[in-house]
C-alpha cells in the first residue's frame, strides 16, 4: 500500500557532552528506530537519518527531505537537550509534514542506578520542550505524540500521522478531470481553483465528454465480455441484467463506459473525476456503475461536478486503504424524523460506492427520471452498521474549511421502490443538533464518508494543510458551536498570513 513511501527519523542533540554521548545516542536511536519497524503497527517505513548536533546539520537534514520524493514526512525526537535555535532555519526549509515524539529511550526512570551521567545523557523531558517551544513559536504546523516508544498506542497515533502524511503526498499533483462543470447554478460544490492548487495541492482540468466517447467507441467485443464477467463474479446480477434479459443491452453499455473512463482517466493520469448529467452527449447513460466501481479502486469521484468533494474523496480512500470497512461519496437525500432515531437518508442517483456495502450489491437497471438518458445499470446495497466520520471541504472566500461530522449508520427499512445504494444515519449527539451545526458551518450536501477514519485522521490532515477544522460529535453544542464559529471568523480575518 505504501511501499514507495518512508518516514524519516531525525534525533536532535548537541555536541556538549562528548563524543561518546554522540554514540550512545545514535545506538538509542537504531534501535528505537528498528523497534518501531519491526512493531508491525506502522504502514509506512522508518528510516534514521542520524542524529543531528549543529545548525548545518539540522538544515541539510531538513533540506534533503524536501528533495527526496519517498520521504512524506519527518519524525524529530529531542534525545538530549538540543538548543532550538540551532533548528529555526531548518525549520524555516522543511515542506514536508512534521511530527514530534516526545518520549525518551529508556521506559522507566532506573532509580537504584541513575547518576550524573545518566541526567546528563537523557533529557528528552526537557528537550523536547526546547525544541517545542521553537516550533510553537514559528507557528510551524505539525503532530506531537507523548508515549514510549514501545507503547502501542503511541504507535497507533504515528500511524494516523503516516497514513495521513502518505495521502497528502498523494494528494499533491493530483489531477480531478472534470466532465462538464458546476451543474444548476449550484454554489457549494464550486470554489476557488487556483486556491486550492496553492493550498491543497490539486488540479482540476476540464475534459468534453467527447474524447470519452471516442475512447468507447474503440473498446473492443472481447474488453466488454471480460468486464461482463467480471460484474457476473463480484455481484448478484437480477435476471433482467443476466445474458438474454430484457436489460443485458445496458449491462453492456454500462460495461463499455466504465472500460471507457478508466482507460481516459489513466491515460492522463488523473485519479478523480467528476461527472454531470446535463454534458453526456454521445453516452448511453449516466456512468453510475463506473463510478461505483472506480470509486472502489480508489479513484476520487464527486457528483454534478463537486471537484472539491472528488479529491477530498481520493484522499480519504488513500489514508484508509487495507482498513476494513471502506468509505464513499455520499449525499444528503431526504429525512426520517423519529425523536432519538431521527435520522438522514444517504444515497445518490447511482454513485455510492460498494466498499461500504453490508452484504453483495445487486447489479441492476432501473429508469432514473433524470438526465435524459437510457435507463442506468448501477449496484443496489445497503451500508454496514456502525459508526463512522462524513466530511466536507467549502471555500469561504478567505479560507478553506474542512468540516467533519461523526456519524452511527442504523440498519435502514427496505426501499422497494427506490434501487439505489443507500445508507442512514443519526449525525451526533443528534439529527437537531448535528443537521444545524453542519448548516450553521456552511456544509455541503456532498461528503466524503468513512467507516475506518476517525477524527483524528481529518485533524491531522487540516494541521498538515493548514487550513480550517470544524467538528460536530456527541460534546456539541449549538450556542458552543455558533461561539466557534464566530471566533474562527475573528482569528481568519486576523492573521490573513495564515490561509
Amino acid at each position: 500500500m505504501f511501499e514507495n513511501y518512508e518516514v524519516w527519523f531525525v534525533t536532535g542533540a548537541q555536541l556538549l557532552y562528548g563524543g561518546d554521548a554522540v554514540i550512545a545516542v545514535d545506538a538509542h536511536s537504531n534501535e528505537m528506530v528498528a523497534g518501531l519497524n519491526g512493531s508491525g503497527n506502522l504502514p509506512v517505513k522508518v528510516v534514521y537519518r542520524g542524529t543531528v548536533n549543529s545548525e548545518r546539520e539540522v538544515t541539510a537534514t531538513l533540506k534533503a527531505a524536501n528533495g527526496d520524493a519517498r520521504c512524506i514526512g519527518v519524525i524529530t525526537w529531542m534525545h538530549t537537550f538540543s538548543p532550538a535555535k540551532m533548528w529555526i532555519h531548518g525549520l524555516q526549509e522543511l515542506r514536508k509534514p512534521l511530527l514530534h515524539f516526545h518520549t525518551q529511550f529508556n521506559r522507566e526512570i532506573p532509580w537504584d542506578t541513575m547518576d550524573m551521567d545518566f541526567m546528563n545523557l537523557n533529557q528528552s523531558a526537557h528537550g523536547d520542550r526546547e525544541f517545542g517551544h521553537i516550533v510553537t513559536r514559528m507557528r510551524r504546523s505539525r503532530k506531537v505524540v507523548v508515549g514510549h516508544w514501545q507503547d502501542a498506542v503511541a504507535q497507533a497515533k504515528i500511524a494516523v500521522w503516516m497514513r495521513v502524511a502518505a495521502a497528502w503526498a498523494d494528494s499533491q499533483h493530483l489531477l480531478i478531470v472534470r466532465f462538464g462543470d458546476q451543474m444548476n447554478h449550484v454554489a457549494v460544490t464550486d470554489g476557488d481553483k487556483v486556491e486550492a492548487e496553492m493550498r491543497l495541492g490539486y488540479h482540476v482540468d476540464y475534459c468534453p465528454v467527447a474524447e470519452l466517447v471516442e475512447v468507447q467507441n474503440e473498446v473492443t467485443e472481447a474488453e466488454v465480455n471480460a468486464m461482463l464477467a467480471t460484474y457476473e463474479a463480484e455481484y448478484v446480477p437480477a435476471d433482467c441484467c443476466k445474458a438474454g434479459g430484457k436489460n443485458r443491452g445496458q449491462v453492456v453499455h454500462a460495461a463499455r463506459i466504465e472500460i471507457a473512463l478508466r482507460k481516459l482517466l489513466k491515460a492522463k493520469g488523473a485519479r478523480a473525476f467528476t461527472s454531470n448529467f446535463d454534458d453526456l452527449a454521445g453516452i448511453d447513460q449516466i456512468p453510475g456503475l463506473a463510478s461505483q466501481r472506480l470509486m472502489a479502486e480508489g479513484y476520487g469521484f464527486g457528483a454534478e461536478g463537486d471537484w472539491k468533494t472528488a479529491a477530498l474523496y481520493r484522499t480519504m480512500w488513500f489514508m484508509g486503504q487495507g482498513l476494513p470497512k471502506g468509505c464513499s461519496f455520499l449525499e444528503d437525500y431526504t429525512l426520517h424524523f423519529d425523536g432519538d432515531k431521527s435520522a438522514i437518508l444517504q444515497a445518490h442517483m447511482l454513485e455510492v460506492c460498494p466498499l461500504i456495502a453490508a452484504g453483495k450489491p445487486r447489479l441492476e437497471v432501473f429508469p432514473l427520471g433524470i438526465g435524459g438518458k437510457n435507463d442506468p445499470a448501477r449496484l443496489v446495497f445497503t451500508s454496514k452498521t456502525g459508526t463512522g466520520v462524513a466530511a466536507t471541504i467549502v471555500d469561504m472566500g478567505n479560507r478553506f474549511r474542512m468540516i467533519v461530522s461523526v456519524v452511527d449508520c442504523i440498519e435502514p427499512k427496505p426501499l422497494p421502490k427506490l434501487p439505489v445504494a443507500s445508507a442512514l444515519w443519526i449525525p451526533r449527539p443528534n439529527l437537531e443538533i448535528g443537521a444545524a451545526a453542519w448548516i450553521l458551518a456552511g456544509g455541503t450536501h456532498h461528503t466524503g464518508f468513512s467507516y475506518d477514519l476517525t477524527v483524528e485522521y481529518l485533524e491531522d490532515y487540516a494541521e498538515i494543510a493548514g487550513i480550517e477544522m470544524l467538528v460536530i460529535d456527541e460534546n456539541t453544542t449549538i450556542p458552543g458551536f455558533k461561539r466557534e464559529l464566530r471566533m474562527n471568523e475573528i482569528y481568519y480575518m486576523l492573521n490573513k498570513s495564515l490561509i
